[in-house]
């Protein structure tokens, strides 16, 4: 599989969350993964950091945060200019999915978690 740095925006130490899951996924996979959320934290060997990467050559965005949250991001998400952002379940925002699209940018509303075990990735 060909590496797709991602960015996982809400990454979790919790291991019940889905965005904690994902990270694992995306490394068992052999993904290169950054991780943003609000608190700093750790899962395997991909550190949590609370600063919006900024030239990270970042291929895929993976959203596990909802819409009410996303608003922050909108600017940051446009000018790191991914090939892709994927809505996990929860995380779904036409709003957001518009402005990316008029930027090239391909939406998805799908499971990471899925894409990853099906080899939709």
């Amino acid at each position: 599989m060909e590496n797709k740095r991602t960015l996982v925006i809400g990454a979790s130490e919790n291991p019940a969350r889905y965005s904690h899951l994902a990270v694992l996924s995306l490394r068992n996979h052999k993904q290169e993964v950054v991780a943003l959320a609000k608190r700093i934290g750790q899962v395997a060997d991909v550190t949590i950091q609370t600063q919006f990467p900024q030239n990270e050559n970042i291929h895929t965005v993976t959203l596990y945060i909802g819409r009410q949250r996303q608003a922050e991001y909108y600017n940051s998400l446009l000018e790191l200019k991914p090939k892709r952002v994927i809505f996990n379940p929860g995380a779904e925002n036409d709003e957001l999915a518009r402005m990316l699209k008029a930027n090239g940018i391909e939406t998805l509303e799908a499971c990471t978690l899925v894409m990853l075990s099906t080899g939709q990735y």
